[in-house]
């Protein structure tokens, strides 16, 4: 019997009541159109009604893929737990997810997306939960907000706290899908799925797991169906005893405004002279400074943001490969991409599951974290997970509390403040005109990683400005670097609303990063 279904017959196959589990990155893998078909069908016959659906990491954007969108339907959607959600300009309209979100109509949770990865394999092997430390002291903490987004989460929430073995721990019961939505590049008729178009494979196995052996069903949307045999056993990511139905989907794009490029999915090796060089600013001064701070021979994770351009900084200083950068969707090696691509690598040299990655993440694996900011407060503790005046402008936390919960290294960087204009001459920083919004608080509005708690494990902070750099030691936040241009008492001191205390022995950064030449990057070996 055929497993190949139209859309529309494959939304046709879910319950009301029930967990679906979508694999997805923005646009990358995400089963647009299978996710499409259940919102068309709960038009026209209002059902499914009540799905509680999972997305470790955000299916969909607000740049052309709806994602999580298409079920975003008073009625339909009950529940929401998402490591991550879409997110977008802070002058566009919310994503229908955010607006449900923020008027309260459904239980809503943030949990960090390695702890999702973790709920999903714990279910598939119907064991009864997560055990971890990853979240403690910070918004996912029960002892804070227990991953809840708004009051109908808080009035169910989804963790808490528990002795075992004389530790404590943060505990997650496992959910068990209903559903798996899962999208490959080619299925064969019997449901084997190959990734060869694909710049990930996310979580797709472990949630086909999970809904399998719980006798639920899993929908693989693929652009192409290839005939028995045909594929070569060592490709195949997702075995066919576990696919039910295949949606063949041609014109599914490979992510978010890109319908094909074979570098994304490791087929094509790009010159170095093809990536762009960044433009010459105060972001490119942020990010050549945290360059700085690495090693040769590290293995590096990049997030989102000012630190997205630095393997670009490596590469147009002739470093390309003296690190080695990974990205939690699974890429390992190569130049990470920006805006829509971001999630996906050119030139990767290896592709793992993101489950695999945030096991080695989570494990402080790793030799450093690049990252972004939003807040900092006078305890170091970072907010990256909510902006409470416009909630779409960020996704939430995705990765980052995996990637921080024990991170041996981590450099934060972003604007001092938000509002500055600012100006480079001479090899000097100027502010033109200074920021009324402090970025550098007392208290941040979300705890997404905990400055305290990096204390006690001993964790390597640093945060890199325009303006300054600042460590985290055991009194707090410290100035140990200046911008040339810039005086510590009126253009930090002053404008922070945290106290920092200021090194005895402040040095100047390296006029160097301030001219537009290249700045003789060196690096120490970190052999």
């Amino acid at each position: 019997m055929t497993k190949s279904r139209t859309a529309s017959e494959a939304a046709g196959l879910i319950g009301d009541g029930a967990v679906i589990a979508v694999n997805s990155s923005s646009g990358l893998c995400c089963p647009d159109a299978v996710l499409a078909a259940i919102g068309q069908r709960f038009e026209e016959q209002g059902h499914p009604r009540n799905l509680t659906s999972i997305h470790p990491i955000a299916a969909g954007d607000m740049f052309g893929t709806k994602g999580v969108d298409h079920i975003a339907r008073k009625g339909l959607l009950s529940r929401i737990i998402g490591g991550s959600y879409p997110s977008g300009p802070t002058k566009a309209e919310p994503p229908l997810i955010w607006q449900m979100i923020s008027n309260n109509e459904l239980p809503a949770y943030n949990v960090p997306s390695g702890v999702v990865f973790d709920m999903l394999r714990e279910a598939a092997a119907k064991r009864p939960g997560v055990l971890t430390k990853v979240g403690m002291g910070t918004f996912v903490d029960p002892d804070d907000e227990a991953c809840a987004m708004n009051k109908a989460a808080k009035a169910a929430p989804i963790v808490r706290r528990e002795k075992f073995d004389g530790d404590e721990w943060l505990y997650f019961p496992a959910i068990t899908p209903d559903v798996a939505i899962i999208r490959a590049t080619t299925a064969d008729e019997n449901g084997n799925l190959t990734f060869e178009h694909e710049g990930a494979y996310l979580g797709a196995m472990e949630m086909a797991l999970a809904a399998h052996n719980n006798g639920g069903v899993v929908i693989a949307q693929v652009k192409r169906i290839a005939k028995n045999g045909s594929l070569r056993p060592h490709d195949v990511r997702v075995a066919g005893i576990l696919v039910d139905v295949i949606v063949e989907t041609p014109e599914q794009l490979q992510t978010t405004a890109t319908q094909y490029d074979p570098a994304i999915s490791g087929e094509l090796i790009r010159p170095l002279s093809t990536f762009s060089t960044p433009e010459f600013n105060v972001a490119k001064v942020i990010a050549r400074r945290v360059a700085q701070e690495l090693k040769s021979g590290w293995a590096v994770n990049i997030g989102f943001g000012i630190s997205a351009n630095v393997p670009r900084i490596f590469a147009e200083e002739g470093l390309h490969g003296a690190v080695t950068w990974m990205i939690e969707q699974g890429a390992v090696g190569g130049i990470p991409l920006l805006d829509f691509k971001f999630g996906c690598s050119a030139n990767a040299e290896a592709f793992v599951t993101s489950p695999h990655q945030f096991c080695y993440f989570q494990a402080g694996g790793f030799d450093a974290s690049l990252l972004s900011f939003l807040e900092v407060d006078k305890n170091g503790s970072v907010n990256v997970s909510r902006l409470s005046a416009v909630p779409h402008r960020t996704a939430g936390a995705g990765g980052f509390v995996d990637i921080t919960a024990r991170a041996r290294k981590i450099v934060f960087s972003g604007n001092f403040n938000a509002g500055a204009k600012m100006s480079i001459a001479d090899g000097r920083l100027r502010i033109d005109q200074e920021g009324k919004i402090a970025k550098f608080v007392d208290k941040v509005d979300q705890v997404s990683f905990s400055g305290i708690r990096a204390r006690e494990q001993k964790q390597d902070v640093t945060y890199v400005t325009e303006r300054c750099v600042i460590v985290l030691n055991g009194n707090g936040l410290m100035v140990t670097e200046i911008a040339p241009g810039i005086d510590v008492e009126r253009d930090v001191l002053a404008q922070s609303d945290a106290q920092i205390m200021v090194s005895d022995t402040l040095k100047t950064m390296d006029e160097a990063l301030f001219s537009p030449g290249l700045i003789g990057l060196e690096l120490e070996s970190a052999r």
